[in-house]
């Protein structure tokens, strides 16, 4: 299924693991901010195309060619995720990576700074109690739609105790994510099971140790690419797919309680909690959202999300005038 490259290549000291698919106008980026890293180690490239239709892995064929010691491709030559495979990550990267620490980011994002992975590692090396490093990322919008401009967990680098990253309202940027290896070698079943690949890989982090925010930009994470996870989701019955999402992280933040003998019982049944309140936010469910017995998560949610809903419910006809105009300019822009 895959052809990847076996020639002998230096023990690299990091593997960066990618997953691709559709990625023909993004993928460029990503490589290349991989290859500008200025390290005093080794690393890896280990990318794993998902068969995509499009260009993308005859870019990464390309880039493969030119930087063979680098790049190792596996160009898969059937979808897996439709099978039901909704980690590749753990299927395809993890099991090949051969570098004591891994670094994460998708093929639609990229890293926008050359020194981000020595920054990274170097914490990490003399931290051994350490088990996630990250930092803030910028937030850049394909089609033309408003958004928070950063994801920044934290207002300043410091910390981020086990229960906090768990219980957290604010997410990570992928992107920014370099943990040890060793976290991966033996897949737990909540990761496998999960729809999503950046949650149970946090939530194996903090059962072994703290996160450390690094609050720099390093990293781009792009919003509404049409072959994302989050944009396939809005397709079809979304309100369907956000109660089947809700449920299957319920079982995921389950598994990890059961996993972890209930050391994080009580942060887990907020997390959890957490996720049904904004799938109640994304379909729209205000009588829900906006009920006092959820005011600490209403507080949660940005100030441009607490905006909206707010004109919505006062003044609709505004609300609904302002949303047609913006959805004309997307479909100008795209």
């Amino acid at each position: 299924m895959g052809n990847e490259n076996q020639e002998n290549r230096e023990t690299p000291f990091v593997s960066i693991c990618c997953l691709t698919y559709n990625h023909e106008n993004f993928i460029q980026d990503a490589l290349e901010g991989f290859l500008k890293q200025k390290t005093k180690f080794p690393f890896e490239i280990v990318i794993y195309d998902d068969a995509s239709t499009d260009r993308t892995p005859d870019i990464i064929q390309e880039y493969a060619r030119r930087c063979p010691e680098k790049i190792r491709p596996w160009l898969s030559e059937e979808n897996q995720y439709s099978r039901g495979v909704t980690n590749p990550s753990g299927a395809f990267n993890f099991p090949r990576a051969r570098g004591k620490y891994i670094a994460m980011c998708e093929g639609d994002d990229y890293w926008t700074d050359s020194e981000k992975l020595q920054r990274q590692v170097d914490y990490l090396e003399s931290h051994p109690g350490c088990s996630l490093c990250i930092h803030s990322a910028r937030i850049l919008t394909v089609d033309g739609s408003h958004s928070d401009r950063r994801m920044r967990p934290c207002r300043r680098s410091r910390r981020i105790s086990s229960r906090q990253v768990i219980d957290k309202s604010c997410g990570y940027a992928t992107a920014s994510m370099v943990f040890p290896a060793r976290l991966v070698k033996c897949l737990p079943s909540y990761y496998v099971d999960c729809p999503v690949g950046d949650i149970p890989l946090q939530l194996m982090a903090a059962a072994e140790g703290y996160c450390y925010y690094m609050n720099q930009d390093m990293s781009v994470y792009r919003v509404g690419v049409a072959a994302s996870w989050t944009v396939q989701e809005k397709t079809g019955d979304y309100v369907e797919k956000q109660r089947q999402y809700c449920e299957s992280m319920k079982r995921t933040y389950q598994a990890f309680d059961k996993a972890t003998d209930r050391r994080f019982h009580q942060e887990v049944k907020r997390a959890a909690r957490r996720i049904w309140y904004l799938t109640k936010v994304n379909t729209r469910c205000y009588s829900v959202v906006t009920n006092k017995k959820y005011r600490d998560y209403f507080r949660e949610l940005t100030w441009r999300t607490r905006f909206y809903i707010c004109l919505e419910l006062r003044f609709p006809r505004l609300y609904g005038w302002l949303a047609e105009a913006a959805y004309r300019k997307r479909g100008k822009m795209g």
